[in-house]
């Protein structure tokens, strides 16, 4: 049996989730697993992040490797395009969102989430990049319906946990939403959003969050 381990507001925990529900797959989730340096927990996930799997009695770390992973692994739904160049694409998206977007936008999450001011400093370099990364995401994104084009992918696994953070983050840094420019957005989550798999991991996301508030 597969083994999920993260937490529900990890924005890269709930991307592995949808993917697995989105390809049927029986699997156990360990919601408890908060990224730590301490060596037992270095032992499962040598970075100290999560999410990370078990599987065969073995740990696998990083998202996008998971994703990988369960691609080969597991093919009978398949959330890559057969196209060797459309499968790229793919990749090529979810690269542009983690890479010069989300881990842009991430240097933000102190400041705008938990209260630790940021330079000046970093929020301009912070724009600059963030409006490349955004230009990337968008010459690249199609929305039609799916981010990749006609067909569900793990693209939009990544684009339903990444870009409302982005959206969130930019508003409380800067008083505007960067993504404003792709009038597409809004209405693209929405639709997504209604899929069982997304609705179902993003109520448990908000259950979550709501719950460290108490």
């Amino acid at each position: 049996m597969l083994k999920l381990c993260g937490f529900h507001i990890s924005n890269y925990f709930n991307k592995v989730r949808i993917a697995m529900l989105e390809k049927g797959l029986e699997f156990e989730v360990d919601p408890t697993c908060a990224p730590t340096q301490k060596e037992e927990f270095l032992a499962r996930t040598p970075m100290g992040k999560v999410p990370f799997i078990e599987v065969g009695g073995a740990e696998l770390a990083e998202s996008q490797v998971i994703c990988e992973y369960l691609e080969d692994a597991y093919p009978q739904r398949p959330l890559y395009p057969p196209d060797p160049l459309e499968r790229a694409r793919v990749r090529e998206l979810i690269t542009f969102m983690e890479l010069h977007v989300e881990l842009v936008a991430r240097k933000l999450y102190g400041q705008v989430f938990f209260g630790r001011p940021v330079s000046d400093e970093v929020k301009q370099s912070v724009e600059k990049d963030l409006i490349k990364g955004l230009r990337a995401f968008r010459a690249r994104a199609k929305f039609d319906p799916y981010v990749a084009g006609a067909e569900l992918t793990f693209a939009d696994c990544a684009a339903f946990v990444h870009l409302p953070l982005v959206t969130l983050a930019t508003k409380l840094a800067y008083g505007k939403d960067f993504l404003e420019a792709m009038p597409q957005v809004k209405p693209y989550l929405k639709m997504v959003g209604e899929r069982p798999a997304f609705s179902r991991v993003n109520e448990d996301r908000k259950a979550a969050q709501a719950a460290m508030k108490k």
